[in-house]
């Protein structure tokens, strides 16, 4: 614990470590040398203070949130934020007994700052080779997401996003609502094939 202490602190990382008996057996004089910040809440016995702190206090503390914090040679008093038992449970029971959403939370789609936006008018006449499967499978789904043609298909987030557009001036699905997954428009996989056959 010590050499992992001595590590951090050689290259910048924060590590936290927290006991729940603090022994001199435990907390050494080496450990303690290389965690400068400490922090103590209501403990027992002056000794137990002067083991996390090196100096009294902590077995004067209230409970409840109530701590020390030494730093940088300066001892502040500071009341965190508490939460007991039983409003852990509330808290937990409150949330157990709230409806589930009837439909999944799509996250909005992401694309690169390298990628950037593709804006120019959708020429059907120039469809993707991948555009009636693409149209089959969010018909089958009866979701029109960009990233699940992504995935399906295994390609860029670019040339999904074109499809969806060509799919989307087709009349397949409806346009684009942020974060939602698009509305799809055809019912069936009959009414798909006529408008495949009608776009030639």
């Amino acid at each position: 614990l010590a050499r992992l202490a001595q590590l951090a602190r050689a290259i910048g990382i924060h590590l936290i470590i927290a006991t729940q008996r603090p022994s001199t057996n435990i907390i050494t004089g080496i450990i303690k040398a290389n965690f400068p910040a400490r922090i103590a809440f209501k403990v027992s016995s002056m000794i137990d203070s002067r083991t996390i702190l090196d100096t009294p206090g902590a077995n004067q503390l209230v409970g409840r949130g109530d701590m020390l914090i030494s730093a940088g040679g300066d001892m502040i008093r500071v009341q965190c934020a508490f939460i007991d038992t039983s409003e852990t449970e509330r808290l937990c029971e409150f949330i157990g007994s709230q409806q589930g959403y009837p439909a999944p939370f799509f996250l909005p789609e992401y694309h690169s700052e390298e990628e950037g936006e593709d804006t120019g008018p959708v020429d059907l006449s120039q469809r993707d080779s991948l555009f009636e499967e693409a149209a089959h499978l969010v018909v089958l789904h009866q979701m029109g997401s960009t990233s699940l043609i992504q995935r399906r298909f295994s390609i860029g987030y670019n040339r999904a996003g074109r499809i969806m557009d060509q799919l989307e001036k087709a009349g397949i699905v409806g346009p684009n609502e942020g974060s939602k997954a698009r509305r799809v428009l055809v019912a069936d996989e009959n009414t798909l094939e006529q408008i495949l056959r009608g776009l030639g």
